[in-house]
């Protein structure tokens, strides 16, 4: 006999999280499956949150945003000024944008144990493997649910189950921390380590995430090889261990709901093309999607809800992020002088509007 549920979220990332707690909390029976035995480990995220007042200028429609990223101040790492873009040639624009940087591991953490507490159950170990006849397959036996949630990454397993289409031509990254005294400033350099390729300093206390990312349609080496390159050049001796993942790159993938299943966060493309940043966005398709299947299992409502609801905060600024980096991609990617002619034409007006999910033009 199969296991029966409500709601069914596969993944306890922040957009699992998100939407088991707020489905568990509108009286859903939910289940929350995780593949690692650890929620939030190992961490493969740039680690930044931009303030609330940053996320409502990027999601103008976005309401009641201080309930939603309602943060424990002991889960803030560092809080940082701005963002300073670097071009090839080291010219750097300062952008003036507040936010903080988190642990990823506890921060998953906080927001999975939010969702026991709201009486969700957390089951690791956990990996699914697909739907059949409305059941889901996983490793731990079946489930059967009355919708499903896939919060498992830009490769996800429930979008291929539910027919619905999955990320193309995600971008490689890899991260690692070390340790050392930073400025509270972002540093996003493009271009300087090759082709396509970005890398980044991110300030924590008394540490920093770094990391590297490519498009592979301009860097032909490995990822890891780039990481390598730009720890020598900025003098990051010692490390972490250097993990990897990739990032949803072409925006919001066209449907997003399927018979009885959603996708949330990185399995939908929810996330920001230009900079990788998709935390914020995960939690706010979280919330929309959890109360959205809540009230499907309670015979209310319907799952295309969901897609109504998050494309009228979210679609057009994922739309035009995307756009701006296809822009890119065509235009400055082809070469480091290229690259810094483009970012020098931009100025730091329109580099604010494309690093905010804004049109560059006029």
């Amino acid at each position: 006999m199969a296991e029966k549920v409500d709601v069914l979220v596969v993944g306890s990332g922040p957009a699992g999280s998100t939407a088991a707690m707020y489905a568990a909390k509108a009286g859903a029976d939910v289940m929350m499956v995780e593949r690692r035995s650890a929620v939030g480990s190992p961490v493969r995220c740039g680690e930044y949150m931009p303030s609330n007042g940053e996320i409502v200028k990027m999601f103008p429609n976005l309401t009641d945003e201080d309930s939603l990223f309602d943060i424990p101040k002991n889960l803030v790492c560092r809080e940082t000024l701005g963002i300073k873009l670097v071009d090839p040639k080291d010219k750097v624009t300062l952008l003036d944008m507040p936010g903080y940087t988190i642990d990823r591991d506890i921060f998953d953490s906080y927001l999975a144990d939010r969702a026991v507490e709201e009486g969700a159950r957390l089951v690791t170990g956990c990996s699914f493997d697909r739907i059949d006849g409305g059941v889901a397959k996983t490793s731990q036996g079946d489930i059967s649910y009355k919708v499903i949630i896939g919060a498992d990454g830009p490769g996800s397993r429930v979008a291929r189950s539910l027919g619905l289409s999955r990320n193309h031509n995600p971008y490689p990254a890899v991260t690692a921390q070390v340790k050392g005294d930073f400025e509270p400033y972002l540093y996003m350099f493009f271009g300087d380590i090759a082709p396509g390729a970005y890398s980044w300093i991110i300030p924590k206390d008394g540490r920093a995430n770094v990391g590297v990312g490519c498009s592979p349609r301009f860097s032909e080496g490995l990822v890891t090889d780039y990481f390598g390159r730009f720890a020598e050049k900025r003098g990051f001796a010692e490390h972490s261990r250097v993990q990897g993942k990739y990032v949803p790159s072409e925006g919001p993938i066209p449907r997003t709901v399927s018979g009885d299943g959603i996708l949330v966060g990185d399995s939908a493309g929810q996330v920001i093309s230009v900079n990788g940043g998709g935390i914020p966005l995960a939690m706010i398709a979280g919330r929309i999607g959890g109360n959205v299947a809540a009230a499907k299992a309670a015979g209310k409502g319907s799952l295309e809800d969901y897609e109504v609801q998050w494309r009228r905060i979210m679609e057009k600024p994922l739309k035009t992020a995307a756009f701006n980096k296809k822009l890119a991609d065509s235009l400055a990617f082809r070469s480091e002088r290229s690259t810094a002619v483009c970012m020098s034409v931009l100025g730091k007006r329109r580099l604010n509007k494309l690093i905010r999910c804004q049109s560059i033009f006029p």
